[in-house]
Order: structure tokens, then sequence, then C-alpha cells
């Protein structure tokens, strides 16, 4: 198995050395520019830490490298690992900023590592199910969709990592940090999104935070079909999140598990796997699985599936909400995506 090396040893960078050690990869080396927790870190696993990643891979060398940083600092640690010849997996977003994310998407192409993105959630058992047989024909036409994500987030959250709430540093709030992957699912399932409309706002959260705490999204796929979207982190609590999906001949329900129910009142139900992780359930289940099937690829001379190119789709469509925002104060950035109305 390859050697591995986390840079972050922050909150998510749990699952990801969880994943490791269970996949049997070899862990040398983490990284975090905090030196208490890049030592303490390195000292509980019994590898070199370091404070400046390009230290890491420079006597280090590992095959691959585990991003688990800020949302600002994902593309400049990638591109140092590209450079150095190392495998890039990285935590989402793919990026901050649209530049940021272009400038990754350009340094991926032709690149001789792999890079790739955890949105992780593809690989949930429902949800690559309902994949299966969207892909298949047999549901016939998709008429539309829907989603939710009502999850609750307070002003300690924010308070014990300050980043997340900022424009700079985080790129973005409960669009970028928690309902990326369902939007993510959402262009994934129904196809290309070519048009995006509606608005975010910070209606609960604006004490503490910058950024947005509530968003609606209506986007209108290739195929013709459109979903709707809802997203909060006013919510009382982190509940399942909802994905439905309307077909000629059947309707897909996700909320943890899978339902489908055809019109000729057939059934058929898929189970969610039982978390294994000792991360947060609202992660979602599957890092392991991704991760897994990231490195079972690396010497394949195709890109990742979830390559930045890929994961750049997503990250257009909830900038281009942030676009139609103006009050919410984002920065402003060119969105590769129409963000008018029709």
């Amino acid at each position: 198995m390859p050697t591995a090396a986390v840079i972050g040893c922050g909150d998510i960078s749990i699952v990801h050395l969880e994943a490791i050690s269970s996949l049997g990869a070899e862990l040398v080396a983490v990284a975090d520019t905090d030196a208490d927790l890049a030592h303490a870190t390195g000292a509980r696993l019994g590898v070199a830490a370091f404070t400046d990643h390009r230290r890491l891979l420079a006597e280090v060398r590992p095959d691959v490298v585990h991003v688990c940083t800020p949302h600002d600092q994902h593309v400049n640690v990638a591109l140092d690992a590209i450079e150095a010849g190392v495998h890039v997996i990285t935590e989402k977003p793919l990026a901050h900023t649209i530049a940021d994310g272009e400038r990754l998407v350009a340094a991926a192409e032709g690149a001789p590592v792999k890079v790739g993105v955890c949105l992780q959630n593809r690989y949930n058992a429902p949800n690559a199910r309902m994949k299966e047989l969207l892909d298949s024909g047999e549901l016939g036409a998709v008429l539309g969709a829907s989603a939710g994500v009502y999850w609750h987030r307070n002003a300690a959250y924010y308070e014990a990592k300050p980043w997340r709430g900022t424009w700079a540093r985080s790129g973005g709030g409960l669009l970028i940090n928690q309902a990326i992957h369902t939007v993510d699912l959402l262009q994934w399932l129904l196809g290309d999104v070519e048009q995006v409309r509606g608005h975010a706002a910070t209606h609960v959260l604006g004490d503490a935070i910058e950024v947005e705490d509530t968003a609606e999204l209506i986007l209108d796929h290739s195929g013709g079909a459109r979903s709707v979207m809802f997203a909060t982190n006013a919510h009382s609590v982190n509940a399942p999140v909802f994905v439905e999906v309307l077909t000629e001949q059947a309707t897909l329900t996700m909320r943890g598990d899978l339902r489908v129910h055809y019109t000729d009142g057939r059934t058929e139900h898929v189970a969610e796997r039982t978390a294994t992780s000792s991360g947060r359930a609202y992660w979602g289940l599957s890092h392991e699985l991704l991760i897994g099937d990231f490195y079972a690829r690396l010497d394949e001379p195709e890109p990742f599936w979830i390559s930045p190119a890929e994961a750049a789709k997503s990250l257009a469509i909830l900038k281009s909400i942030y676009a139609q925002s103006p009050d919410l104060g984002a920065p402003a950035e060119a969105v590769p995506l129409t963000a008018g109305r029709r």
C-alpha cells in the first residue's frame, strides 16, 4: 500500500486517519500550521510532524497527501503536492474561490499524479443506487427533484474555528461548508446544471458570522429536468438530508435509507450502512470507500472520477447563488454559469 501524509490536523482529519489505518496504508507524517496540534498529533500517531507542508513534501515524500486544511489552504497545498509528484486527495470544497478552483483544475489536467476531491456522499449506498437506477433508463424520463438540508449550527461552532464564518477563509457559509454535498448530488444525479437561480441570506447567525446560514436554489439541468432545494443551519437539530427524484416510472426518496416506489406498485428499500468512523455522522459514511477507491486507482492512467474538474461544478453552482445575493456581501467573482433569470 502507498505511504500517506495528512496535512491539516483538525476535525475532518479524524476520518482520513481512520481510513488510512483501516486500508492498511502507512501513515508517515502529519502537518498543521498550529505547532502544538501538529506535534501532539504526530506524537499520538508515532509519525513525523511538521508545521510547513512543503518541508513535509521535501523530507518525507509520501505517495499520497490528504489535504484536510481550512478551505483557503486547499489549493496551495494541493498545487505544491502536484509539483512534488505526490498524489492528492483533498477535502471539499475544491477551493474557497472560483479563481483558486480554476488553478487547481488546470494543474490537475495532464498531471502525472492523481487528484481527487472528497465528495464522499456519492458512495453512500442509497445515493449510488439512485444513480444506477436513473442512468439505466428503466425509470423513464426524470420529471424533477427536490432536496432539503435542515441542520443546526450555533455561534459556538464558529467561535471554535473562526475561519468557518468568513468570506476570506471559508469562501461562504452553509452552502460551501455543509450543503455542498447535496448540491453535488443533485447535479450528479440529474445532470449538469445550465442555469442557477436562488438566494442566500443570514437570518439567525448574523452576530457570529459574515456568511450565509440559509439558502434556496432552483437548478435547471441539461436534460430538461429541474430541481429545487432549501438548506439552512438554523434548524434545532441536524436532521437527515433528503433528496426526492420524480420519474415517469417511479419516485425515489432518500432520507437516510432509499425507498423506491414504482408506478406498478413495486417497492424497493436500500439501507444505508452503519457508520464505523468516530467522526460526526453528518459528514457521511463513505470517506473510507472513496479513499480506498482512490488508492486502488493510483496506477490507472485515467484521472480519478471525482476530479477537480468534476468538483468545480458544485462550487460554480453555489457561487452563482452568492452572485445573486448582493445583500449578503460576498466578494465579487466571475462565475462560469448563467446566473440571471430567463
